[in-house]
């Protein structure tokens, strides 16, 4: 008996982030499974790929928009290929259905997707050129952008502990690395801080 999954995926991290609201519309739509997660529209996305692999021929995926699936033409039309190549139906939910279940897609249908791809694709490049404006502008305006630097302040007791045996020259950096569970350049950083 063929199943439904559906797929939904938001950009940020659950803190920023509420997924929940398409969890719920696609479950009102039948799915009976919903994949999800939290990844940037135009990278590799770990659970779609695991979705596309657990499906079986017959089976439908189900999403809010063509968005959700990728913010990449190039990954949306890897996508049909995956969807035609095994049989599956996957719907755009107020949208369009693409149904591959016969092993084709419909030229019409294609198109529509590749073309919801580029506007996807479009979108978020529109976004970027936003940030980076904006984050121009509060540079402009004297404002710090990014992560605030590092101080004293911000180095571990476990730091400070072991420090001693370093300075005497008792053990090197790779060392005092592992003995403090920090990364190497972490341990650097904090050595010019303390220079």
């Amino acid at each position: 008996m063929s199943k439904v999954y559906g797929y939904a995926r938001c950009s940020t991290n659950e803190d920023k982030q509420d997924i929940n609201r398409q969890i719920r519309e696609l479950q009102e739509a039948g799915a009976g499974e919903v994949i999800f997660e939290y990844e940037h529209g135009d990278k590799a996305k770990k659970e779609l790929t695991m979705l596309l692999e657990l499906a079986h021929p017959g089976d439908t995926i189900i999403t809010l928009e063509v968005s959700r699936l990728s913010r990449s033409t190039q990954q949306l039309c890897e996508i049909l290929d995956t969807v035609k190549a095994k049989h599956l139906r996957l719907v755009i939910l107020n949208s369009i259905t693409v149904d591959c279940r016969e092993g084709k897609i419909d030229p019409m249908s294609q198109a529509f997707i590749q073309m919801s791809g580029v506007f996807a694709e479009l979108e978020l490049s529109m976004i970027r050129e936003r940030v980076k404006s904006g984050m121009q502008n509060a540079i402009a305006k004297g404002k710090r952008v990014g992560r605030r630097p590092t101080t004293r302040e911000d180095i571990p007791p476990i730091f400070y502990k072991h420090y001693p045996a370093y300075v005497a020259g008792h053990i090197n950096v790779s060392e005092f690395s592992r003995l403090c569970g920090l990364s190497r350049p972490t341990v650097y950083k904090y050595l010019k801080l303390l220079e």
